[in-house]
């Protein structure tokens, strides 16, 4: 039953609650040289997740201040969001407080 009910909140264009967005950090060297050098912050997200509802969670869940969201999809079939974080926080402590459990 909750099945039919998501297919049906995805095709109105609902957007999915903040439990149900993040699926996980991506850690790879990549990701590290992002948050480095330009403060990114790379997740996995699911599919259906907008730009709004990724730069709230983001905001409201790490307690940080998102500048920008930029998406793509990736070949696993999740959606990879690269999260901008302004200047007076440090992606990389954000990565290496959460992305390591």
């Amino acid at each position: 039953m909750s099945g039919e009910r998501k297919i049906e909140e995805v095709e109105r264009g609902v957007a999915p609650s903040r439990s149900e967005i993040l699926v996980r950090f991506v850690t790879t060297e990549k990701a590290y040289i992002l948050a480095e050098k330009y403060n990114y912050i790379v997740l996995k997200v699911v599919r259906s997740a907008n730009k709004k509802s990724i730069k709230e969670l983001v905001e409201k869940l790490f307690n940080v201040k998102v500048v920008k969201v930029r998406t793509l999809i990736d070949r696993d079939g999740y959606k990879k969001a690269y999260v901008r974080l302004a200047p007076e926080f440090k992606a990389l402590e954000i990565l290496e407080r959460f992305g390591r459990g």
